[in-house]
């Protein structure tokens, strides 16, 4: 749960430093400039604010790593909630606007995930899980959407260690593989997830594992 509070303020405090003119820029995420990446995290917000005030006696059934599951195509934008993202962004039209709204949500995500109780149970799209896993879980969404953020914005500051790391670990045990120690943290996060194609030399250093990629989280 500190990973969670940690990685989100490192993510809200990237977004906070960003120039008016980055909000057109292109992010990480395929199809998304930055403003609609900002737009998605505002919506991301309000998903850890509802879950945390969606308390249940059930018992759970998911935890942190089974929480997410493997889809077979990267976004597409075709989806109606991505687009309805992209429409959102674009109203905002001042990105002041959406600065404030997403430090007036995150703050209140960021406070209610300090408070909660890891052991309470906690329902969320048809699961159940403890706080504490729900709230690791995320560490992978902000962690992804940190390098989604600075991905062309060079000068911005990428996720620390200790978040990359447990994404990594995280992604691992989701797709079910291993990758390669020459593989950095961050590369391996990149690649597999699609981010970016593998070079020639990592391709050989995943062996059958490159046959597998992208693995696609959500």
């Amino acid at each position: 749960m500190e990973l969670f509070s940690s990685s989100w303020a490192a993510l809200r405090g990237a977004v906070a430093g960003l120039a008016d003119e980055d909000f057109a820029r292109p992010s990480g995420c395929a199809g998304w400039l930055v403003r609609d990446l900002v737009s998605h995290l505002v919506l991301d917000s309000q998903d850890v604010v509802i879950t945390l005030a969606t308390p249940t006696d059930a018992e759970p059934t998911h935890d942190a790593v089974t929480y997410w599951r493997l889809t077979d195509a990267p976004p597409s934008g075709d989806d109606p909630l991505d687009a309805l993202i992209v429409r959102l962004a674009a109203a905002y039209e001042d990105p002041r606007l959406l600065l404030f709204h997403l430090d007036d949500v995150g703050s209140a995500a960021g406070r209610a995930a300090a408070l909660a109780d890891p052991a309470m149970r906690v329902s969320t799209q048809d699961t159940v899980l403890t706080a504490g896993d729900y709230l690791c879980a995320y560490v992978l969404e902000w962690t992804l959407h940190h390098l989604d953020l600075v991905a062309h914005l060079p000068r911005m500051p990428g996720p620390s260690t200790e978040p990359l790391a447990r994404a990594r670990a995280m992604l691992e045990k989701i797709a079910g593989v291993s990758f390669p120690a020459a593989l950095t943290d961050r590369d391996a996060l990149l690649v597999g997830t699609g981010r970016r194609a593998p070079t020639d030399p990592e391709r050989r250093e995943l062996g059958e594992t490159a046959t597998r990629l992208p693995f696609v989280v959500g």
